[in-house]
């Protein structure tokens, strides 16, 4: 339904090693986004790279990123909400730091 809804074709064999886009919730629910059609895409690509470089697995750990922050007070909720719906990536060096030095997934949470 949301490949349809985005016009995109759903991926043959999207899992595992092969796995190339991931319905993804814009502001995730763990910082309080809706789970509406709205606020989820596929999240594809790019080709050719490592699964870890994927876009929803940098995004993921981006979330956990933002989570962090909310949950030491070093960020409210409503920024980080607003911040990763206007452009996630604007965090991606943020998180890849915090995530050196910790578990950053959704069973690090």
């Amino acid at each position: 339904m949301v490949y349809d809804w985005y016009q995109i074709v759903h991926p043959v064999k999207n899992f595992g090693e092969n796995q190339t886009c991931e319905l993804d919730h814009l502001v995730p629910l763990s910082l309080g986004g809706a789970d509406t059609l709205d606020n989820i895409w596929p999240q594809c690509g790019p080709v050719g790279v490592s699964a870890e470089n994927l876009y929803f697995r940098k995004k993921d750990r981006v979330e956990y990123y933002l989570g962090w922050m909310v949950r030491e007070g070093k960020m409210s909720l409503a920024d980080a909400q607003s911040g990763i719906a206007k452009d996630w990536t604007q965090y991606l060096a943020a998180a890849a730091e915090l995530c050196s030095s910790r578990k950053c997934d959704s069973s690090g949470q």
